[in-house]
């Protein structure tokens, strides 16, 4: 069964190729050529792993989807890695994983010095892959194709991210159907908006396709500062805020349940935490840097809400920026978006959940014979829930310190290793020190981008998914 359903998989990743293929024969580019023969191979591995193992037995089990899940990453990110290969346009192994994983995980890190050299194929493959692993890989696919079948409720609980996994239809098919509804209206109106705005229709939809993916992948170097307008500026800011909003949410309201949208607890404390981390920095920049008020605010709420979506749009150097708004922008990449989003981080419910949890430690200290539950969205969170937060967030913590660790004894400087590995594992991008928002991350150790994509991994699909097939524990048979 594991084998049939990767199979599944190589073979939409074909199709992903075709349309890459069509777009640089569009526009009389070779490359075209190299994607189709990726793509040839990536249906005959699929094609033969669907046919020597269609009768294959449908029970798929809770570890066999984990399986699915982490192997479709990495296949996918293997063979995704070969356009860049073939083509030339990164010539070595790990550069090329890297890319590609960062890509696939929406971390939007690049090796890449020249982007504007690479073809409109290439292109379009870099935003594809954002595009695609936004919501996901496996779900994108059961939204499009059948074969998944009774396995798709499994298969979406291992890759869906955050705490609370809200069933807006009884089937799960139905459910991933709408959702993908409004991550395509999302992507539509932002491409629409963006030509409207100045930029072509090549920059428009590669640009769309990454902010609602909230990846950061650009067809410039300068990324969306290249552009130099305000307009632009704003509707990818707004763009960007709205997909780190659980898509659930959304879904919702077209069903006609605006009022949910209203009381849930998460959307509140992120917004308020955009608001209040904006406001400071807008004020930072006018008293220190001496920005006007409104190229302050559009600075700050741009870079505030790349990071805090774990997007990586740069529109300004943010090192130059008063040295404590530093501590801020590295709150935002930790906490990332919203449960159900695009987005990476802790995310926002973890966070909440934590600091009621504390709050009501220090209640409990007063009046120790207090019932006190912790609650969110008006209901008591089991004690296992609020256990699994805690733990998820210390363990989010102790992988970022191992990070660092690793990457101190590869040669990285203190601020440097510290940075991009809380980036990679929150899916960010840009970081700080040499590997700021102003430069690549091409002169790293080629140990160091093994690691970094390692933890971008991890980070995607929220460390237990990927970390549980290394227990021994997982593959003994029960």
């Amino acid at each position: 069964m594991i084998f049939r359903l990767l199979g599944g998989l190589l073979l939409f990743e074909a199709i992903l190729f075709v349309i890459c293929a069509a777009v640089s024969f569009f526009y009389g580019e070779a490359d075209g050529w190299v994607f189709l023969q990726v793509a040839a191979s990536n249906l005959l591995v699929g094609g033969t792993l669907q046919a020597v193992f269609h009768k294959a037995d449908r029970h798929l089990t809770r570890r066999d989807a984990y399986c699915i899940v982490t192997f479709s990453w990495i296949l996918f990110s293997l063979s995704g890695m070969l356009p860049f290969l073939l083509s030339g346009s990164i010539e070595r192994v790990a550069d090329a994983f890297f890319e590609t994983v960062s890509g696939f995980t929406t971390t939007g890190a690049s090796i890449l010095n020249h982007i504007e050299s690479l073809s409109h194929g290439m292109l379009f493959w870099r935003s594809l892959t954002q595009w695609v692993g936004g919501v996901g890989i496996v779900f994108f696919t059961i939204a499009i194709f059948p074969f998944f079948g009774g396995e798709s409720l499994q298969l979406f609980s291992a890759e869906s991210t955050g705490v609370k996994k809200e069933r807006i239809l009884p089937k799960i098919s139905v459910t991933v159907k709408w959702i993908a509804m409004v991550y395509l209206l999302l992507s539509v109106s932002e491409a629409l908006l963006l030509r409207w705005g100045g930029m072509d229709w090549f920059d428009a939809i590669n640009h769309a396709l990454t902010s609602t993916a909230t990846g950061g992948y650009s067809t410039k170097q300068d990324s969306v500062a290249y552009w130099d307008s305000p307009f632009i500026q704003y509707v990818v800011a707004i763009f960007v805020l709205l997909s780190g909003v659980n898509f659930s949410l959304y879904c919702l309201c077209l069903r006609g349940r605006v009022k949910r949208l209203l009381q849930d607890d998460e959307l509140r404390f992120y917004l308020r935490t955009v608001v209040v981390i904006t406001l400071v920095i807008t004020f930072s920049l006018v008293v220190c840097n001496q920005y006007g008020l409104e190229p302050a605010f559009r600075s700050a709420f741009f870079q505030v809400v790349s990071i805090i979506t774990t997007t990586g749009f740069i529109t300004d150097d943010y090192l130059l920026w008063p040295s404590f708004t530093w501590m801020l922008l590295l709150f935002a990449m930790m906490a990332g978006g919203c449960t159900g989003s695009t987005s990476g981080g802790l995310k926002n419910m973890r966070l909440l959940i934590l600091l009621r949890s504390i709050k009501l430690e220090f209640r409990r200290k007063l009046h120790p014979n207090a019932v006190l539950p912790v609650k969110a969205d008006g209901r008591v969170l089991p004690t296992n829930v609020v256990s699994a937060v805690t733990t998820f967030v210390l363990f989010y913590v102790l992988c970022i310190l191992i990070g660092w660790t690793l990457l101190l004894t590869m040669g990285l400087g203190m601020v440097e290793a510290m940075s991009t590995a809380i980036s990679a594992i929150s899916n960010v991008g840009p970081a700080f020190g040499d590997y700021g928002p102003m430069f690549t991350w091409a002169s790293m150790p080629d140990a160091a981008k093994w690691l970094l994509s390692f933890l971008m991994l991890i980070g995607r699909l929220e460390l237990f998914s990927v970390l549980l097939i290394l227990s021994p524990d997982f593959w003994k048979r029960q």
